[in-house]
């Protein structure tokens, strides 16, 4: 049997940086304290905000800290430590691993976020018991883990950049993208274009949708096909047994998995029609992945 470990985790996020001290074995984790505060650009700014994190949270434990698991959004490098891209935290080939190794003195995991959330949901969440399955966050943008053989894989999982063929240009620079119609921000912003009415977030069109409106209506279905098609796209390359719906777009629960299971079931022909399933673990997996990933380091030493 595994030995339990107390580590620290840091799940840096385009806003808000959450921090746990966490205790587990690679099967199992719970956070025991928790600390948040916004993220800064660029990545000194991170690496400093991270290492305060760690210090006051090293501080409040009962036990010896025996490493620290830190993910972070964007393009990763994880077997070399570095963070290679973010266009919203302005950093580019970033050293994370070293220079925070260098500043807490504790071995460090490090990777994506994306990844280490999946890997969450994975060993204790939605998608635990699953040998094929892709976890789908839809919040600004859309991206997703793929659990491949029972395992995460590396795989970049950028399914928001593929070209579902509704034309519409993406802030990636090409058209047709599933995040320009599917992603919240998306909805949000489609939404205030149509009706020259702003509303705060995909949330407020999913309460306009459930009182009747048509131009919420219009976004949704739009978005609805976009996400499908995506999920398509997926089930025909891999064959999920399940798709499971995070980020928060999915809080809107049957008001977003009746009618994309509805056109999943329109669509589909040949291919395995994954389960959708919602994800269990919130806003806290990218914490609780990036605390396996520190165990899991310590498991391999």
């Amino acid at each position: 049997m595994a030995r339990t470990r107390h580590v620290i985790a840091v799940d840096v996020g385009g806003t808000e940086t959450k921090a746990a001290l966490v205790t587990g074995t690679p099967t199992g984790v719970r956070p025991v304290k928790q600390q948040r505060r916004p993220t800064r650009h660029g990545g000194d700014a991170v690496v400093e905000d991270v290492t305060g994190l760690v210090d006051e949270l090293r501080a409040a434990s009962e036990h010896p800290v025996d490493a620290i698991g830190v993910v972070v959004p964007g393009i990763v490098d994880e077997a070399a430590g570095t963070g290679v891209y973010s266009a919203n935290l302005g950093w580019r080939n970033h050293p994370f691993r070293t220079r925070l190794e260098a500043a807490t003195n504790l071995p460090t995991a490090f990777g994506q976020d994306v990844r280490a959330g999946g890997l969450a949901e994975l060993r204790q969440g939605s998608a635990k018991g699953l040998r094929n399955a892709v976890i789908l966050p839809i919040g600004t943008g859309i991206a997703a883990a793929l659990v491949l053989d029972g395992r995460i894989s590396t795989a970049p999982g950028e399914i928001g950049h593929v070209d579902v063929g509704h034309g519409d240009p993406c802030a990636c620079g090409q058209t047709g993208c599933v995040e320009a119609r599917a992603s919240s921000a998306a909805i949000a912003r489609r939404y205030t274009r149509r009706t020259n009415r702003p509303v705060n977030g995909a949330a407020d069109v999913a309460r306009l949708l459930d009182s009747g409106d048509t131009d919420a209506a219009a976004v949704w279905t739009e978005a609805v096909d976009a996400l499908a098609k995506g999920i398509l796209l997926l089930a025909a390359l891999l064959g999920p047994e399940a798709v499971v719906l995070g980020g928060g777009l999915a809080l809107a629960g049957p008001l977003l998995t009746d009618p994309l299971g509805g056109r999943l079931d329109e669509l589909t022909t040949f291919q395995r029609r994954p389960e959708l399933r919602p994800a269990a673990l919130g806003d806290e997996a990218g914490c609780l992945g990036a605390a396996l990933l520190a165990i899991d380091m310590l498991e391999d030493r």
